[in-house]
């Protein structure tokens, strides 16, 4: 196991710091830097993917002018936010803790100032992040981590969902004990037995779980309060270089408007460019991802980003920001035009689950039920419209002797996309509720009468 995990990380580091490429600049052409970070997914509009099929390069060409993008490729948002302090990068994608960070750092002076000017990804329950163990362990609740080991990231929004998750579990943060690790760090250590458990953000949590070396504790999307990922640019590089901001952003929105069209081979490429199975890259950022993906700095992560300032304060990351001179949607709405107000009033996800269901021959509509399944050689995924409806195309599909690639289906409460084979199933009557955690299955059979949890083999055979 551990030697399988050891690869699974090399993999995943093997482009770990500062790895910058693109060609040298021409004596002409002035040059661009972008840092980003590669693996975490939620920022594939601005990052990964906006790379991968050169946006960015396509619309600076449309300006006439001659430019060079340097793309630097990060573990984290810290070493990014350093860079655009000293200069060294221009234009950054980040996650909502970092970016506070960032926009706090920028303020303290003002030649380093920085403006965050759209969003990547977000999840308005926030579930981007999760809490999670080896499994078999014998933690099975928030509470039973009084006394225990923690690794998380300091200050990121991992370790946010962390300490607002005890306080809600009425588990005073002072009784659990916090590592600081980085991902990969965090992830070798609970495989270990060093920790008892690992609070990460997109991808890890969704990776170790498909790789078979973690159970979900707890679920970020109990939580309710939003998470998100965005793009931040150095003040004065925007007021110097309008056009350049322009650029990237009008080639965010392509890059989105891809995802949105083609998840799929959206997925399939970022998988390609990071090492990360693509399984575990459709399950963030496909059709009814966990993650939704949109330009607009809409009034809920706004206010998301102000409830997270005492937070980072309290832990004494974050002295003081001004959040009003912080964010500024003036240049992504002169960017993206006329579609702007529609994007900021919508929610929904545009990468969607849609067509008829096969088996039950209806119509997949609802995203709080829809699902969908990935099958070996399928050049496409197959929608379900409820779990039930899934699990009854698993048994049909494997009847016929095809391999499931993957299966994924909402939590029947939080509503947070999972994996089929690694929910906790319930079944109640004739239907089939899935749950991320075995304490929310736990807590519907209490208050079913009648209902049981049951396996996911059991669902399929029973269905």
């Amino acid at each position: 196991m551990r030697l399988r995990l050891a690869a699974a990380l090399a993999l995943l580091t093997a482009t770990a710091g500062c790895t910058v490429a693109g060609q040298a600049a021409a004596d002409d052409a002035e040059t661009v830097v972008v840092g980003y970070q590669s693996k975490t997914i939620n920022t594939v509009t601005a990052g990964t993917l906006l790379r991968a099929q050169a946006y960015f390069e396509k619309r600076l060409e449309a300006t006439g002018k001659k430019y060079t993008v340097k793309w630097q490729d990060y573990d984290t948002g810290a070493p990014i936010t350093a860079q655009m302090m000293a200069g060294k990068i221009d234009i950054g994608s980040m996650g909502d803790y970092p970016l506070l960070i960032n926009g706090a750092r920028g303020q303290q002076s003002e030649q380093t100032r920085t403006k965050m000017v759209a969003v990547t990804g977000y999840n308005l329950r926030g579930a981007l992040n999760t809490v999670v163990v080896a499994p078999g362990s014998p933690v099975t609740t928030l509470a039973q981590l009084r006394g225990k080991v923690v690794s998380t990231s300091s200050g990121s929004a991992a370790h946010g969902l962390l300490v607002q998750a005890l306080r809600k579990a009425g588990v005073p943060e002072a009784e659990v004990k916090v590592e600081n690790q980085q991902p990969p760090v965090g992830a070798s250590a609970l495989e270990s037995g060093n920790v008892d458990a690992l609070s990460q953000f997109v991808a890890w949590p969704g990776l170790l779980v498909h790789k078979g070396q973690a159970t979900v504790l707890y679920d970020g999307g109990e939580l309710g309060q939003p998470t998100l990922h965005g793009t931040v640019v150095r003040e004065a590089y925007a007021t110097e270089n309008p056009e350049v901001l322009k650029a990237f952003l009008q080639a965010q929105l392509d890059a989105t408007k891809f995802l949105w069209q083609q998840p799929l081979a959206a997925a399939e490429i970022v998988a390609t460019n990071t090492g990360l199975p693509a399984e575990v890259v459709y399950l963030y950022n496909g059709a009814n991802g966990i993650a939704t993906f949109d330009l607009s700095l809409k009034p809920q992560l706004r206010a998301a980003l102000a409830t997270d300032v005492p937070f980072l304060t309290s832990i004494g990351v974050l002295q003081n920001i001004d959040l009003a001179a912080f964010v500024d949607d003036a240049p992504v709405k002169e960017a993206v035009g006329a579609e702007y107000a529609a994007l900021e009033s919508a929610t929904a996800n545009q990468a969607v689950i849609a067509g008829t269901d096969p088996v039950c021959n209806k119509p997949v509509q609802d995203p709080a039920t829809a699902g969908e399944l990935w099958v070996f050689g399928a050049t496409g995924t197959q929608p379900a419209a409820d779990p039930t409806c899934l699990l009854k195309a698993v048994k049909s599909i494997e009847a016929t002797g095809k391999k499931i690639r993957a299966g994924y289906v909402p939590d029947a409460v939080t509503g947070t996309r999972w994996f089929a084979d690694k929910s906790h199933w319930v079944r109640d009557g004739v239907q089939f509720f899935p749950f991320v955690t075995a304490t929310a299955a736990a807590k519907y059979v209490a208050a079913h009468s009648g209902s049981a949890k049951i396996s996911y083999a059991e669902a399929v055979k029973a269905s």
